[in-house]
């Protein structure tokens, strides 16, 4: 009998991406321009929020599963906080949504076992299972997704690590510019402040005036802009400070970049590379295989499936 389908969506604050995996392979990929970020913050209050996500987030299901009837289970990468049960806590990128039984909400509505993953887990755990096909014994990975903000995923033993609150490896809040720019979860100089594709046209507007999308930003940058080069190079400089300190304590070896903003990477890696040889102490100096991610932009959406086919006991 073939194995079944399941459904892996990967939530952003402006699009979900959905795609149909049999195993690790995807049979089909959906995008749903849906503007989460805007309904959130133009909700009247909290519980409009949280209505108006399960809402949208349901109607994708229930439709993929019109097209794809075979589909068995779901697993959503969601921005945000997330406990083992589902439980959304908390998500800075989608104001309004607080202590939200996302996964009971999603089952309920469409009658699917359902999985929510924080999404920077559900990409690493995308990374770690691409990756491991060509290092069969590879057991931890670290991730960090490159975005609007900045997420980390780790994996410990070939699970991923979530902490007691489902708030581990919030990558994008450490602290490299004491006193800098204030983050939206409330501190300042937070790296997503600096590493994020927000970040690098922040720090371009900063010096120029202008705010052009970041693929304009990066244009210039390989054109040889003075004022891009130096906005990559900021967000390079802070990416490597974090990325040592995260390895002084982890002592991983394989350290995968993903997200959007990893289409610049030509942009922003010297200055990475640089300072986190700098900053990582001398035993662990050359030691660390870096790379841009290798999953594609699929990493998201096959992680979430790959954990809920996981839990239901079907890989």
């Amino acid at each position: 009998m073939p194995e079944g389908l399941i459904l892996g969506m990967d939530v952003g604050g402006t699009n979900l991406r959905l795609g149909v995996f049999r195993g690790g392979d995807c049979v089909a990929t959906l995008r749903v321009e849906a503007h989460l970020r805007e309904r959130c913050l133009h909700a009247e209050n909290s519980a409009a929020a949280e209505s108006a996500i399960l809402d949208i987030l349901a109607d994708a299901i229930v439709q993929t599963r019109q097209q794809h009837p075979e589909i068995q289970g779901v697993g959503i990468a969601f921005p945000g906080f997330i406990q083992g049960d589902g439980t959304l806590l908390q998500s800075p990128n989608l104001p309004g949504l607080h202590h939200l039984a996302l996964g009971t909400a999603l089952r309920e509505r469409c009658g699917l076992p359902v999985l929510v993953e924080n999404d920077a887990n559900a990409a690493a755990f995308g990374e770690f299972v691409h990756e491991r096909s060509r290092q069969p014994g590879l057991e931890h990975l670290l991730y960090v997704g490159l975005g609007t903000g900045v997420g980390g995923g780790l994996i410990l033993h070939g699970q991923p690590w979530r902490g007691a609150h489902g708030a581990a490896m919030e990558v994008g809040h450490l602290i490299v510019v004491p006193g800098g720019r204030r983050c939206g979860c409330g501190n300042q100089g937070c790296l997503e402040q600096y590493a994020s594709a927000t970040g690098v046209k922040l720090s371009y507007t900063e010096r120029t005036g202008h705010a052009p999308a970041l693929p304009v930003v990066a244009r210039l940058a390989r054109e040889g802009n003075a004022d891009a080069q130096a906005a990559f190079a900021l967000a390079g400089n802070t990416l490597g400070q974090a990325l040592a300190h995260l390895l002084k304590v982890l002592d991983v070896s394989v350290l995968r970049l993903g997200g959007g903003m990893s289409a610049a990477w030509d942009c922003f890696a010297p200055a990475l590379q640089k300072r986190l040889e700098a900053d990582l102490i001398p035993v662990l100096r050359g030691s660390v295989d870096l790379q841009r991610g290798n999953d594609d932009d699929q990493a998201g959406m096959r992680g979430a499936a790959l954990l809920a086919a996981a839990r239901q006991g079907g890989s």
